[in-house]
């Protein structure tokens, strides 16, 4: 696979509660250079982000991060202000807790909450499958796509576990099976070309990563 196509499909991120100002200006201009399809960054910093990126790369921000217990009103919230300071793209938690109680309802609800705030945006729903059971992870698959979201995401990367080759592969069962209108992001732990190209080959359409563009640059495969 073309590393130009990697790239392409990067959500090319830096989400350490250290990051500065300075970080972020950094992962914008790697963003530019190599073509990546979003740079993904703190909530605080997107309307610095948007006036600095000057249309060169997507604006992608967290909400409900990393542990998704927020209230859905606030949830709701945090989504309109970003949009409204020019966030392009918009990563959601679920409620974890509500997932795990069967509380599917109260689940879908919230997303499609999120969805109403994201005024036309995209959005993907990150649904933490180290924390989920299979049958758990094909439900949510459903109840995002039932939502109006536009990709399930594997992972925050902040909790005990990133993304897997079998997370993805469920998420495209369930979305070949009923003809889900959803793609997949795969996140957390992406660390080589190979597993990029994986993930890919598997069906995820974009790739949350802090580790690709890095290897890009110190091999220098461009």
């Amino acid at each position: 696979m073309n590393i130009r196509d990697i790239l392409s499909k990067c959500d090319h991120t830096q989400l350490s509660v250290t990051a500065t100002w300075e970080d972020i200006k950094a992962l914008i201009d790697d963003g530019v250079k190599y073509r990546t399809a979003s740079v993904c960054i703190p909530p605080c910093y997107v309307e610095r982000a948007k006036d600095y990126a000057k249309g060169g790369v997507a604006i992608c921000t967290v909400i409900g991060f990393p542990n998704g217990y927020n209230s859905a009103l606030m949830k709701y919230v945090e989504a309109s202000e970003a949009v409204r300071h020019g966030a392009d793209e918009i990563d959601m938690v679920i409620n974890i807790g509500d997932m795990k109680a069967g509380k599917y309802q109260a689940v879908c609800d919230e997303i499609k909450q999120v969805k109403s705030g994201c005024d036309g945006r995209l959005l993907k729903v990150i649904v933490e499958t180290c924390l989920l059971t299979e049958e758990e992870k094909r439900t949510a698959t459903h109840l995002v796509a039932e939502a109006g979201a536009d990709f399930i995401k594997t992972s925050t990367g902040f909790s005990k576990a990133g993304a897997t080759f079998r997370d993805v592969e469920i998420f495209k069962e369930e979305i070949d099976k009923d003809g889900l209108n959803i793609k997949i992001k795969a996140a957390g732990g992406i660390s080589s070309i190979a597993d990029a190209e994986k993930f890919v080959e598997l069906g995820a359409d974009r790739l949350g990563t802090s580790r690709i563009v890095k290897i890009v640059k110190e091999e220098n495969l461009l």
